[in-house]
């Protein structure tokens, strides 16, 4: 028995028996107190558990606690109803089976002890719905935490990989050597620069970007790359419109395009090419990433990049979202992001 189990049945318990041990206190403030009497209250007891403890097991069957908050409230008014309905035949029924209680029990007795009993459930659904309401909101607060931590580390590694000098170097090397040659593209290759830091530094603010906002930060990644990759560095990208406006985590193509190239490409004198896909069916979002490129040692060769990436996905879409890195052939690598819009 898990930690909750024993919460909520030692709740049960105490909380049914304080319930009938406070109306046997009053009952004898007015009435001669007999045996009997005590009995009858000591078959609220087991009477209000299993009576609550079958509601709970519809709760948790039918997924109540996911429900919107005017059909949760629906649920406990109609729910709290029947509950006492039936706690009232249960109760009475075994009293008179154990000769407990021989006396008649009128049309307004019963109708009074039912709305008195309705008002009794309704503050045991709340306790229940709102228990259930506050480690929700805490799941989702550790959650969230989580995600944010991701992010952060997400963010300080990209700005190790962006900021460190051997990426500046090569950059601004290659930017220089453009300022003479052709300075209109220097200034297109410095301005694509300022976009990939500026990205980078606004990362952690925006939980989910557009894929066409994506996009075109790639693209400006791959254009600066191929300054310094030359013929070496080939890009294509086939995108239908509709997944465009799609959302997914900021900076994840980016990031799974970069693993490509140090992991990939740039191993090879000869260069490679990489392919960017992304398709829209049966409501999945699929992305592909298609690069020159062989994973031999998944632990050593795949980086930061993949870890980072199943981890966002996880956190922000749960089973929702798949990632996939393998082989596609001999000469390629594939990685797959699926996300269920």
């Amino acid at each position: 028995m898990n930690k909750k189990q024993n919460i909520y049945w030692t709740c049960q318990i105490l909380g049914w028996t304080l319930y009938a041990a406070i109306n046997l206190f009053f009952f004898k403030l007015s009435y001669i107190t007999t045996v009997l009497d005590i009995l009858n209250f000591l078959i609220w007891v087991p009477v209000g558990i299993t009576v609550t403890h079958v509601f709970r097991y519809v709760v948790i069957t039918f997924n109540i606690l996911k429900f919107k908050l005017f059909k949760q409230i629906s649920v406990i008014i109609i729910a709290s109803i029947l509950m006492a309905f039936f706690y009232f035949l249960l109760t009475v029924g075994l009293t008179k089976v154990f000769g407990i209680i021989t006396y008649k029990i009128n049309l307004v007795a019963a109708f009074t002890t039912i709305l008195n009993c309705t008002g009794v459930f309704i503050f045991w659904s709340l306790i229940y719905f709102g228990f259930h309401f506050f480690d929700n909101y805490k799941k989702a607060e550790i959650q969230n935490l989580r995600l944010e931590a991701n992010t952060k580390e997400a963010e300080l590694n990209k700005l190790k990989s962006q900021l460190n000098p051997h990426f500046m170097f090569n950059s601004m090397n290659s930017i220089r050597a453009l300022v003479d040659e052709d300075p209109k593209k220097a200034k297109v290759a410095i301005t694509q620069l300022s976009n990939i830091l500026r990205n980078t530094l606004l990362m952690h603010k925006n939980k989910f970007n557009t894929l066409e906002e994506e996009l075109a930060l790639v693209k400006d990644y791959l254009e600066l790359e191929h300054i310094r990759y030359e013929e070496r560095l080939h890009f294509t990208f086939d995108i239908e419109p509709n997944t465009l406006q799609k959302q997914i985590p900021p900076m994840m193509l980016q990031t799974l395009v970069e693993n490509g190239i140090k992991h990939g490409i740039s191993k090879y004198p000869e260069g490679g090419e990489i392919k960017i896909t992304t398709m829209l069916m049966d409501n999945e979002l699929k992305i592909s990433i298609l690069n020159t490129g062989q994973i031999e040692n998944k632990t050593s060769e795949t980086g930061f990049g993949v870890t980072n990436t199943t981890h966002r996905l996880e956190l922000l879409f749960g089973k929702n979202a798949t990632f996939l890195l393998k082989n596609n052939d001999s000469k390629n690598v594939l990685s797959e992001i699926v996300i269920k819009i």
